[in-house]
């Protein structure tokens, strides 16, 4: 423990009255707090580029396509939108769920575009961008699966794989009484799903839609186990100009029709305003 050490009231007294006035003002000017620093949207003008994070293995948001190696997906569209409404180019880069939020604080990159819930918890540490697709928790289960699982607490006693790090994950633990296995990428909780090491698999409606479209393995959708989520892109607080400059171009992708497009190539829907 730190020791505390006390002067004598008197001579410091004496000390201080002895100082010049200029050299007070002095020290004052010293010990005034810097400035504060710039609105990201500066940094990102002055450095050309928006750095957006992303899974990069999760499709059809967010993954590295096989034949041309380069990112694709949902988010990424979005991102490449957003940036060319900025005036900068993307600069994307790849990282696990589970450590993306912390890259975050960490300044690693400017923003998250890789189908973040807006959740009272996280709103507590960043800021976040008007909501760009809504989707709700569903379940995915083995086509053979002849039991019904109406609800996360009808699945307590069975096992129940998730993304590491994810909303799905907390609210599975929220439950309590259900074996929670997380998972780095999607690929690999179907595939465990289909060979029976876990009894159901719980994430977006958007995404299970897509693994169902694209997969060949015996597993069908399940039901829908909550409520409507609503996406958006976190950035590290005190950045006013960033976010209003953000939700501007967010509005005129809307306006213009371009998220829509997006919406409609990945989907087949339009999944960017509230059902």
């Amino acid at each position: 423990m730190p020791i505390a050490i006390s002067l004598p009231r008197s001579p410091r007294r004496r000390w201080l009255a002895a100082v010049p006035l200029a050299l007070l003002l002095g020290a004052a000017a010293v010990a005034a707090p810097a400035p504060a620093a710039a609105d990201l949207l500066a940094a990102v003008k002055a450095r050309g580029t928006l750095r957006v994070a992303l899974e990069g293995t999760y499709p059809p948001f967010n993954y590295k396509d096989q034949k041309s190696g380069q990112l694709a997906g949902y988010d990424v569209d979005v991102a490449k939108l957003l940036a060319a409404k900025l005036g900068v180019k993307p600069e994307f880069v790849s990282s696990e769920w589970a450590g993306i939020l912390a890259g975050l604080s960490g300044g690693k990159y400017d923003v998250i575009i890789s189908q973040v819930g807006i959740n009272p918890k996280r709103e507590q540490t960043f800021d976040f961008s008007t909501p760009y697709i809504y989707s709700s928790p569903q379940l995915i289960v083995r086509k053979s699966e002849a039991a019904s699982y109406p609800s996360l607490e009808a699945l307590k006693g069975k096992k129940l794989g998730v993304g590491q790090g994810s909303v799905y994950e907390q609210q599975a633990k929220a439950v309590g009484g259900i074996e929670v296995r997380g998972y780095p990428a999607a690929a690999e909780t179907m595939q465990d799903l289909a060979v029976g090491r876990i009894d159901a698999a719980l994430n977006d409606s958007l995404m299970a839609a897509y693994l169902l479209k694209a997969s060949n393995l015996p597993i069908k959708a399940g039901a829908r186990v909550g409520q409507v989520e609503r996406m958006g892109i976190p950035f590290q607080k005190g950045n006013p100009q960033f976010k209003a400059a953000l939700n501007q171009a967010l509005d005129q992708l809307r306006a213009d029709g371009s998220l829509k497009a997006v919406s409609l190539k990945w989907f087949g829907s339009d999944v960017t305003t509230a059902p």
